[in-house]
């Protein structure tokens, strides 16, 4: 039996500002859709400002300490160099999407 290899994309909007989607039942239904019973699973964000967890989704944790966090080590008020060579105010964003990873 060879291997089967699924290439499915998903596209998610945030609000930006450490706003988290649980995406677990969507990657649960593609499994289904597909019958995939084991296996593999690879998820890739290819935005630079954007990020992948594992965090628990409860809402104690996505929505306010992860968010007070963010704040505490990366402040999104604070003037990066970024902002003037870009002439754009995400300096934070990138600044947060590293220290997540991808």
């Amino acid at each position: 039996m060879g291997v089967k290899i699924i290439t499915q994309t998903l596209t998610y909007n945030t609000q930006g500002h450490t706003d988290m989607i649980d995406i677990t039942k969507d990657v649960e239904n593609l499994l289904s859709e597909h019958n995939a019973d084991e296996g593999f699973v690879l998820l890739f964000v290819s935005g630079s400002t954007a990020s992948l967890s594992t965090i628990e989704y409860e809402p104690g944790l996505v929505k306010h300490d992860f968010p007070k966090l963010m704040e505490r080590l990366i402040p999104y008020e604070r003037e990066y160099e970024h902002h003037k060579r870009w002439g754009d105010d995400n300096g934070a964003s990138h600044l947060r999407a590293t220290l997540m990873g991808p």
